[in-house]
Formats: structure tokens, C-alpha cells, sequence
């Protein structure tokens, strides 16, 4: 494709779904990714000739662009497009699957603006990490076939825009409907009756949908803080900043309104919850805040416990709390790599052993999976296995509601740890593998313990196994690199345990967890910690920040030389 006049960038698949930057997805990389993507499932049997795809986005500014783009490529691709509109994700795919049919969302999530996203589904669920190769095959046979086309005959401009874009077709409401009924048909009839909730609107995908089901659950609903230029909230990485805002708007709605007992939100394309307590003055933080904010992998013990799980998948990066609730629950819990994907393809494992009977999952931004269907007293959940906000929002806010007590109050008896995660933007890709490289040894054990004997034991399934010579080596040399890190001036103790499952997970005598990631969706590193004190959590993560000597940019230095 001689005549571009740019050099094409190509969309990569990231933790869950493809990312990149607006100015690189063009009509024509979104054209061949989603061509290919539907080629890929007509030729696996997913899918037929002649089948609906359902189409959805978000409220991007470049969202509906790439939703024309990708209506192209379906017609071409030889199916029909269901244009459901701007709906959160859960409901797109919550619609396809229950009509066995695959389903493209034009989203990318809670990261910034400037950047977009297409996330696939099959009639059966997501895109899973086994589909990826056989989807970026057939996108590589897309690529060569548009690009080996002349000017004349290609459908696209120099500047990989469509010549003739076409209308998106009618707009079709019965997945949004859908959406709606599966929560409202299931959850008791004016069980959030004497709650006043607020739902934070931003520019949040579902924002006009989970005010819409709150209300039809009994709650009293008030919405703020509604804008029309896009907020990326990242569910994971609440900042101070933010819950000032928020608490700000409390205070601004009770002026108007009266007491508020809660504030819910979600991010960008509405699969990830941020739920917030209201308390008294006398329950104000350390800043005079009188808004509690509990983090998603804590938030999910308490969705988990509600709809009564016999098993759970969560990600490594999970507040170990998670562990602690589920041991004493007697609830089987397995842990994955970061991202939806590997969740689903542990819980589907889980649900193939015919064992346990309600698997659930979740993500430490507080996206909820059910990987079967869950009874509630006044219906049933069918199973929608991907990230879900509107089921852990209202599991909390019922949870407190049918004890008559309120969310903080709930939270209180959940295990004594305490999360904080932070991230480094625009951190350079090849520092971040170096890292990851430089910490992680080879061979298929991803989590080891030092003891006080001097040995490295691996621990499976109650069995404990000590290392050869050869990996007891390449462990020590691993737990002496993050020494040189995690040290004693930052308050850190001996390092007892490391999982490298994703990134570098590490545990210390004293009780504390740091752990190091980069992001699977933009040129960001994570840190993630647990301790037995918000402070302290707090801290590891202020350290591993730091500019320009914290944690995270020595790392940079010592493995990017």
C-alpha cells in the first residue's frame, strides 16, 4: 500500500482486548483487526456465514469512528452488524452469548482518552489468550490483502480513512433491555428502599443504565458530576485527588438532598465498579473525608460471600485477604495471571471438574465474573463470565441493605489488610521487560519460599517440594536482586516468599507484599502492596514511586543499562 502517507502502526492484544494509540487506529487498522477477527471465528465454527454480529463502543470521542470502520468489516467479512449502541461491555456481551453470537466492542476501558480499544467476543464468551494467534493469523492475511491493493481500488485513503464511511445501522435497544432485566428480575423488588445513593456519572458508558437499575431496585438515585469530555478513571489506582472530588460532591448533593448513604461508579466502558461508603463525621479519614473507598479485590469477598461461592479465581495481584477469607470459608481459590482472560479460562477449568458448584471471579479492579448461573431469593443469574460492575455494586449495597447496617459498617469485619496500588505513566516498554527479564528465572515455578533452614520450597496443592541445587540457585540470586531494591531504608524486611506468575510478587517476614507489574494495555509499571496498616500500604507505594530514585526507576537504571 505504497500511496499511505504514514507509517502504520498495529494494534496488540493487552491484558484483555486490543490497545492503542486514537492517531494509529485508523479506519484501516480497525478494519483488518475486526475482518480478521470474525474471519478467525467463521473458520473455527463460531460463528456462520450470514450470522449477527452485535456491535457496541463507549463514550470516546473517537469511539463511533471506529464503529463505522468496524461495520465495514463485519458487512465484508459477510455477516450482519446489530448496532446495540453505547452500552457497557457486560451488556454487549452478556446479549451476543445469550444469542450464541459474537459481539465487538469499541472501548479501551479506563485508559486515557488518546487512546482506544476493540474488545472481541465469541457466542461463547471472550477472546480468550488460546484465540489470539489464530486471530492475529487471519488479521495478517487482512493486512496483506488490503495493503497489496492500489489506490484506486482500496477502500481507504492516505490516511487510512474510509472513503465512503458508512452509517452505523439503526440502532437496535434490546441488549441494553437485557441488561436491565437480568438484575432487575433477579434482586429482590424495592430491596434498596431508604438507601440514597449517588451514582457518579463522569462519562462513564453505563451511567444512564446503573442509575436506571438502582432506581428500579428502590434506591433513591442522584446523579452527579455528569460530563461530557471523557474521565479515564482507573478503578485500580483511586488517588487522593479523586476522593476529594467525590467527597466534594457528597457534600454538595446532601446540601440539596439530605444524607447520602453511598456513591457508585464504574470506569469508561462500565465492567469495573468503584463503590464508595458514606459515614458519619466521627468516621472520617486522617483528611476529614467522610467517603470510604474499598478497593475491588476486597469488594469482591464481599460479592464472593453474598452469592455464596463454592469456588473463586482471582489474579495474582489480589489483596492476600482474598486468601485469608477463603481459607476460613472453606471456599477453593485459585489464583491467575493478570487479566480477564486467564480468569475465565481458570474458572472454565474449574467448571470442566464438575466439583464446586457456584464459581465466581474477580479482578482487583473489582470486575465480577460468574462462571455459573447464581440464585438469589428472587431469580436467577445466568452465568456471564467477563468483567461485570453492576453485579458487585448491587451485591454490596443488598449485602448492607438485608442486614440493616451500613457499607462501612459491613466492610469493618472483613479481614484486617490493607491494599494500594500506583502506577508509573508513560514508562519506557523496554525498561519494562528488562525488569521483568532480569527478575524472573527460567522454568515452570512461579512461586518459591525461603525458609529460616535455608531452603527454597515450593508449595502445590498441600505437597511441599524442595528445589535442585540448579533452582535453588537461580531463586537466591532472584530473592538477592530484590533485596537490593526492597530495602531495609524503606522499612522492608527479610524476604520470605516471591511468586513471578505476573511480575514479581514479594513477601516479606514482617507481614508487607510489594509487588512490581507492567501494565498489559499502555506504557505504564504498577505497583501493587498489602500490610497490615493502610499507612504502610500507603508508603510501599509512595516508594515505589518516588521520583526520580523510588523503587521503580532504580529498577529502570540497574536493568535498562
Amino acid at each position: 500500500m505504497s500511496f499511505l502517507d504514514y507509517t502504520p502502526v498495529a494494534l496488540t492484544f493487552g491484558t484483555s482486548g486490543l490497545r492503542g494509540l486514537v492517531k494509529d487506529i485508523t479506519d484501516l487498522e480497525a478494519y483488518v483487526n475486526v475482518k480478521g477477527a470474525i474471519r478467525y471465528l467463521l473458520a473455527a465454527g463460531d460463528i456462520a456465514a450470514g450470522s449477527t454480529v452485535v456491535l457496541a463502543g463507549d463514550l470516546r470521542p473517537s469511539t463511533e469512528r471506529v464503529m463505522r470502520a468496524s461495520t465495514r468489516a463485519i458487512v465484508d467479512a459477510g455477516c450482519l452488524v446489530e448496532n446495540a449502541g453505547k452500552i457497557p461491555t457486560p451488556a454487549l456481551i452478556s446479549h451476543a452469548i445469550a444469542g450464541r453470537r459474537a459481539g465487538v466492542m469499541v472501548s479501551g476501558s479506563h485508559i486515557p482518552f488518546d487512546r482506544n480499544g476493540i474488545k472481541l467476543n465469541k457466542s461463547t464468551g471472550e477472546v480468550l489468550k488460546t484465540d489470539e494467534a489464530g486471530i492475529a493469523a487471519e488479521v495478517a492475511r487482512v493486512r496483506a490483502e488490503e495493503y497489496g491493493r492500489s489506490a484506486s481500488e482500496s477502500p481507504f485513503d492516505a490516511s487510512g480513512g474510509l472513503k465512503q464511511a458508512p452509517p452505523l445501522p439503526p440502532l437496535v435497544g434490546a441488549a441494553e433491555e437485557a441488561y436491565v432485566r437480568r438484575y432487575t428480575t433477579a434482586f429482590a423488588p424495592g430491596g434498596l428502599a431508604g438507601w440514597r445513593v449517588v451514582v457518579y456519572q463522569h462519562s462513564a458508558v453505563g451511567r444512564d443504565v446503573l442509575a436506571r437499575i438502582l432506581r428500579e431496585l428502590g434506591a433513591d438515585v442522584i446523579t452527579a458530576g455528569r460530563t461530557e469530555t471523557f474521565v479515564p478513571i482507573d478503578t485500580e489506582n483511586i488517588t487522593d485527588d479523586e476522593l476529594d472530588r467525590v467527597a466534594a460532591m457528597v457534600d454538595a448533593v446532601e446540601k440539596d438532598s439530605g444524607p447520602v448513604r453511598a456513591v457508585v461508579s464504574t470506569d469508561g466502558d462500565s465492567d469495573r465498579p468503584l463503590v464508595l461508603a458514606v459515614v458519619s463525621a466521627s468516621e472520617a479519614d486522617s483528611r476529614g473525608r467522610r467517603v470510604r473507598f474499598l478497593p475491588g479485590d476486597l469488594l469482591g469477598i464481599v460479592v464472593a460471600e453474598y452469592l455464596g461461592a463454592d469456588a473463586a479465581v482471582v489474579p495474582v495481584s489480589a489483596n492476600d485477604a482474598v486468601e485469608r477469607r477463603m481459607r476460613e470459608r472453606g471456599v477453593l481459590l485459585e489464583k491467575t495471571r493478570i487479566g480477564s482472560p486467564y480468569v475465565i479460562a481458570a474458572i472454565d477449568r474449574l467448571r470442566g471438574l464438575g466439583t464446586r458448584g457456584k464459581i465466581l471471579g474477580w479482578e482487583a479492579n473489582g470486575g465480577f465474573l460468574t462462571g455459573t448461573d447464581v440464585d438469589l431469593a428472587h431469580g436467577t443469574l445466568p452465568a456471564l463470565p467477563t468483567r461485570d460492575s453492576t453485579l458487585p455494586i448491587l451485591a454490596t449495597l443488598f449485602a448492607a441493605a438485608e442486614q440493616r447496617i451500613g457499607l462501612f459498617a459491613l466492610w469493618a469485619r472483613l479481614p484486617s489488610r490493607f491494599g494500594r496500588s500506583g502506577l508509573i505513566d508513560e514508562f519506557p516498554v523496554a525498561a519494562s521487560k528488562a525488569i521483568v527479564a532480569g527478575l524472573v528465572p527460567a522454568g515452570a515455578v512461579t512461586e518459591v519460599e525461603f525458609d529460616a533452614g535455608g531452603r527454597v520450597i515450593q508449595r502445590s496443592e498441600g505437597a511441599t517440594t524442595e528445589l535442585t541445587e540448579a533452582a535453588r540457585s537461580a531463586w537466591q540470586g532472584v530473592r538477592t536482586a530484590c533485596a537490593r531494591f526492597f530495602t531495609s531504608g524503606f522499612g522492608f524486611d527479610e524476604i520470605v516468599r516471591i511468586n513471578v506468575l505476573d511480575g514479581v510478587r514479594v513477601t516479606f517476614r514482617s507481614g508487607d507484599v510489594a509487588h512490581v507489574r507492567p501494565s498489559g494495555n499502555a506504557p505504564q509499571m504498577r505497583i501493587y502492596a498489602n500490610s497490615d496498616t493502610q499507612a504502610r500500604a500507603d508508603e510501599i507505594v509512595a516508594f515505589g514511586l518516588r521520583e526520580p530514585d523510588g523503587i521503580l526507576r532504580q529498577m529502570q537504571r540497574v536493568f535498562s543499562s
